[in-house]
């Protein structure tokens, strides 16, 4: 069976953009939150492997989202996703507990490439 993630971007284009590389490398998406707090609920209920975060979403941001899910389990592993431009948030999101991150626009090797790092 395929590894379980969890989706979070608000842009429903780029969660479907992530989703199709996912799938068709063998991953199994387990669910799509469209905001932090979203992001969380869908974290304790489906316990996926892995999570994609979207830096910058309304309601509650990516970085915010990132420290809640790391309290409730210091093992998550989540991988953040940022547009150019975002740097220091990404360095503000490696400090708070991701373990990777990926820029947009997605390249697929490089989602896959840091999935599986992650995953190792």
């Amino acid at each position: 069976m395929g590894k379980r993630i969890l989706i979070v971007d608000d842009a429903a284009f780029m969660r479907m953009m992530i989703k199709d590389i996912l799938v068709k490398n063998g991953f199994e998406v387990v669910a799509e939150a469209s905001d932090g707090r979203e992001a969380i609920e869908k974290y304790q209920e489906y316990k996926p492997d892995l999570v994609t975060m979207d830096i910058t979403m309304p309601e509650m941001d990516g970085i915010t989202s990132l420290k809640k899910i790391r309290e409730l389990d210091p093992q998550a592993k989540v991988i953040m996703c940022s547009a150019m431009g975002q740097q220091a948030m990404v360095i503000d999101a490696i400090q708070a507990g991701a373990k990777d991150f990926i820029v947009k626009p997605f390249q697929n090797d490089r989602v896959i490439e840091a999935i599986n790092k992650t995953l190792g």
